[in-house]
């Protein structure tokens, strides 16, 4: 059985995330994996900024993450371990999630400490663009359990499709119906009619795998506000992006797509990067 691997560093962020994973797991059949990056030359007790949940321990860092085994694994229907790395938080995650084959990996942002500084900064984007799995940044905000309703926005690039079978896959499993976004600058060109018609052999793909898929077809200049203004609408609980996005797309975008969404998007994305 696969796992999820959950970077921690005992902050409320991380626990959070944790939380999240649990659900994930349960539902996808999969264990988890807790991963902890150490730095060189950093004293223990200058590394950790516990929170409330661990200000009566006094250890190690294998003591405190045996406390969060635990506290949650009579949550998850599989195993609990863990795995302590030393290094760049970053290559660490990624480096790890890779030798195990992970499933994904799930982590919270603005978790501090350990992980040298904010993750909604650079540390957060870096594992999205160089980990080998798909990556689900969470926010502390987010409080909804399960997940019902997942958004995916295509693009007319051959890397856009790639995430739509694990997308469709995990959505069965989970029991979630997929919201297929085709996003436009204008509806009268070209480019609208070729994605119009491609977001429809999307939408035959997933329901011949007996999964609810609702398309629409939304106008907008911005590809990150319109997909979360929409999301938020809905209720979503998941956002599936690709890292990488078609020339049409970056016409009209201000940065990088899959950076905006991670930092901007109050619902969790789950990110791809092209094979």
């Amino acid at each position: 059985m696969r796992h999820i691997l959950v970077p921690i560093d005992f902050s409320e962020d991380s626990l959070h995330a944790l939380k999240n994973a649990i659900e994930y797991a349960n539902k996808l059949k999969a264990n988890i994996r807790l991963i902890h990056v150490t730095k060189k030359y950093i004293a223990f007790n200058e590394e950790i900024n516990l929170n409330k949940n661990f200000n009566k321990l006094n250890s190690s860092i294998e003591d405190y993450l045996n406390f969060v085994i635990d506290k949650y694994k009579s949550k998850l229907n599989g195993t609990f371990d863990y795995k302590i790395r030393e290094g760049k938080v970053y290559a660490e995650i990624t480096n790890q999630a890779k030798y195990d084959n992970a499933l994904m990996i799930v982590m919270g942002t603005h978790g501090m400490s350990g992980f040298e500084a904010r993750w909604i900064g650079c540390n957060a984007f870096r594992v999205v663009v160089n980990s080998a799995c798909p990556v689900v940044t969470i926010r502390r905000g987010f409080e909804k359990n399960g997940v019902k309703k997942i958004v995916m926005p295509i693009d007319l690039s051959s890397e856009s499709r790639q995430k739509v079978p694990f997308v469709t896959n995990i959505a069965k499993q989970l029991g979630a119906d997929i919201y297929l976004l085709d996003i436009c600058s204008s509806d009268k060109d070209e480019k609208s009619e070729k994605l119009k018609d491609y977001s429809r052999q999307v939408a035959e793909y997933i329901n011949k795998n007996d999964v609810s898929c609702i398309k629409k077809f939304l106008v907008g200049n911005s590809m990150t506000d319109t997909v979360v203004d929409f999301s938020n609408v809905i209720d979503a609980d998941l956002i599936a992006i690709m890292t990488e996005q078609s020339e049409s797309a970056k016409d009209y975008l201000i940065g990088t797509y899959a950076q905006q969404m991670i930092n901007h998007s109050p619902i969790p994305v789950i990110s791809f990067n092209p094979v």
